[in-house]
């Protein structure tokens, strides 16, 4: 399964939700330096998630805010499902 996520880097807290266009909203206090932060989304997007940091990677976007995440389809269940439909609810 494929996400399709917004990165905000340096932001106060960690957070996973809402929109940015028809995108997921993963902030993470980590900064656009050396990948740091688009580790931390994908980790961030993993815990949301209820999966293992391993099973989310990224497809494209490795240097840019716009990015794809995609989760091994293996791990993907229902509940995972609902928790995308969930955190893609507008804040």
């Amino acid at each position: 399964m494929r996400v399709a996520i917004r990165v905000r880097p340096g932001a106060s807290r960690t957070r996973v939700g809402g929109l940015h266009g028809d995108r997921l909203v993963v902030a993470v206090q980590a900064r656009a330096v050396d990948g740091a932060a688009t580790e931390a989304a994908l980790a961030a997007l993993a815990d949301a998630l209820g999966v293992r940091r391993r099973h989310v990677s990224l497809v494209s976007g490795a240097t840019s805010r716009d990015k794809v995440a995609e989760v091994d389809d293996a791990v993907v269940t229902q509940d995972v499902r609902g928790r995308v439909a969930e955190l893609l609810v507008p804040h």
